[in-house]
């Protein structure tokens, strides 16, 4: 497990899936051609074939008065997801939670960078027939206009079963606080818009004692778009305004001492944003 330090704040990363390869359907101008002279992106963020190594993990973010858990994976149990290998899992991701020192009844704290399925999924777990949440101490809390957004149909089917099994049922249970997207959550802890992936999409910023990291949501899947802002996600609500998003970003972290974390980084998973040339790199 990866574990950084920001100030008087800790962040530690539990994967709960990684792959190489098989990327191409959320990030398809990423071919194998154009990622193998990107060669800062080896060996960490892909393999010398050109193939992108991606992972999908929590960071737990501890300050001297809170502990959060930054978006919650795909969970086990969960059904009708778009993508076959994600549905009906059931692997150990609340053990690894528990083996890194955060058992869930620990957590105070869930923070939703947006609501698509790989960022909720651990709201819930399945007990006795029943989505129930999975931290039970826990405040969950989620933008405000990513919920009107993702409330209403919006024409698929597979988010409409990723709301009613990992949302709907923790506001349901009264745990739910809606939030704006400059949100401050604590001392330490703010949120920082950053649309376009989704209509109410945020980062979170940490900053201690003169330190400052940037857990990245998903403005960005994986590295490479540093170097290429213009690659847009399948994903994204607004591609347009999700490229513009990624330069005001770059723009603003390059040359400075802001730990980048990304939310689906493998490997190194940090580092800091660098101008190369007339784009980026992250250096680790």
């Amino acid at each position: 497990m990866s574990k950084w330090r920001i100030g008087d704040v800790t962040v530690t990363k539990v994967v709960e899936l990684e792959v190489t390869g098989g990327s191409r359907f959320i990030l398809p101008q990423a071919t194998r051609e154009e990622i193998q002279p990107i060669a800062w992106l080896r060996p960490h963020f892909a393999d010398e074939d050109g193939r992108l190594r991606m992972s999908i993990h929590s960071l737990i973010v501890e300050t001297p008065t809170r502990r959060i858990v930054v978006d919650t994976c795909l969970g086990n149990d969960k059904q009708n997801r778009r993508i076959p290998t994600w549905n009906d899992l059931h692997g150990p991701f609340l053990q690894d939670l528990a083996t890194a020192g955060y058992p869930r009844e620990s957590i105070d704290t869930v923070l939703c960078t947006h609501l698509h399925v790989d960022h909720v999924g651990w709201n819930t777990m399945l007990v006795e027939g029943k989505w129930v949440p999975t931290f039970p101490r826990a405040r969950y809390l989620m933008g405000r206009i990513e919920y009107a957004h993702w409330s209403k149909p919006q024409g698929r089917e597979d988010m409409a079963a990723v709301f009613g099994d990992s949302v709907q049922p923790v506001f349901d249970a009264g745990l739910v606080d809606l939030v704006e997207t400059d949100a401050r959550v604590c001392d330490e802890i703010d949120l920082v818009p950053t649309i376009g992936h989704t209509p109410g999409h945020v980062s979170v910023r940490i900053r201690s004692r003169g330190e400052e990291a940037l857990i990245t949501g998903d403005f960005m899947h994986h590295p490479c778009q540093i170097a290429h802002p213009e690659w847009a996600s399948t994903a994204d609500s607004d591609p347009v305004q999700g490229q513009r998003t990624r330069e005001v970003m770059f723009e603003r972290l390059a040359g400075t001492p802001v730990l980048v974390i990304g939310t689906h980084f493998a490997g190194a998973t940090a580092g800091r944003i660098v101008r190369d040339g007339e784009t980026y790199r992250l250096d680790v």
